[in-house]
């Protein structure tokens, strides 16, 4: 039998989703779960890596038992695996898939949002939750550059290092910046993102808001390929994975 389940969660104390050893993991949380839930071992696939200290809004991941478990009703399975995971993952619905059923492979759009906190004063509640920025920013002005982000490019530029990807090559349908209160929110979606790609655009926003970089500079640092020109890895404290659209 394969379920696959919709979750959030928080990434604060965890190293990632996919399971490491001697790492604190979502997947190793919500095999765990599973395995107690199920009476049986279980393989998680997840729809999409995601970095220590990332957060989901959505996430889907499929359980696949791998022997005869316990019958539980899959109206009842958030309800009851809730029970058995700490409290910052939460399963929203579950629904049975085929066997072979891996969302990973089944994603074709995910977005990812970037929370700025743009404010002089501390607040002790977004820590690690969003990213604290105490200079004003123009949230209007880094719209305007976030949209030459969007289409089909070679992101070799925005890659960390450490990847070993086919292609580099990842199709942005949006990319968009706006205030709300004092956050600046940088949402941007596309077909799959490499490695920190999110992190370093939202580190060249910044960039370019202090002027380290040029405005209107975007479009030639993707075409030069060279990670040394764009801004810095933003830490992941700010940084969702929002939505996830399956085939």
């Amino acid at each position: 039998m394969n379920y696959l389940l919709e979750l959030s969660y928080s990434g604060v104390k965890y190293s990632g989703f996919q399971i490491q050893k001697n790492a604190k993991t979502v997947a190793g949380e919500l095999t765990r779960a599973a395995g107690l839930l199920f009476g049986c071992p279980c393989k998680i696939n997840g729809c999409s890596r995601t970095d220590a200290g990332v957060h989901a809004n959505q996430y889907f991941a499929a359980v696949n038992l791998s022997g005869d478990g316990n019958n539980v009703p899959v109206e009842r399975i958030p309800a009851a695996i809730n029970c058995l995971l700490p409290y910052d993952i939460a399963v929203k619905s579950a629904r049975i898939v085929d066997d072979g059923y891996n969302p990973r492979f089944e994603a074709v759009c995910k977005e990812y949002k970037y929370i700025i906190y743009n404010s002089p004063y501390k607040n002790p509640f977004y820590h690690k939750l969003k990213l604290p920025y105490g200079r004003p920013l123009d949230a209007e002005a880094l719209d305007r550059e976030a949209k030459d982000f969007i289409g089909s490019h070679d992101f070799s530029a925005f890659m960390a290092s450490g990847s070993d990807v086919v292609s580099t090559v990842r199709n942005v349908f949006s990319a968009d910046v706006k205030r709300e209160g004092d956050d600046v929110i940088f949402t941007v979606s596309a077909d799959g993102f490499l490695y920190n790609m999110v992190r370093i655009m939202t580190g060249t926003l910044l960039y370019i808001a202090e002027g380290k970089i040029e405005p209107g500079s975007i479009p030639e640092i993707i075409n030069g390929k060279n990670r040394s020109k764009a801004g810095i890895t933003v830490s992941a404290d700010g940084l969702y994975l929002n939505k996830v659209v399956l085939r």
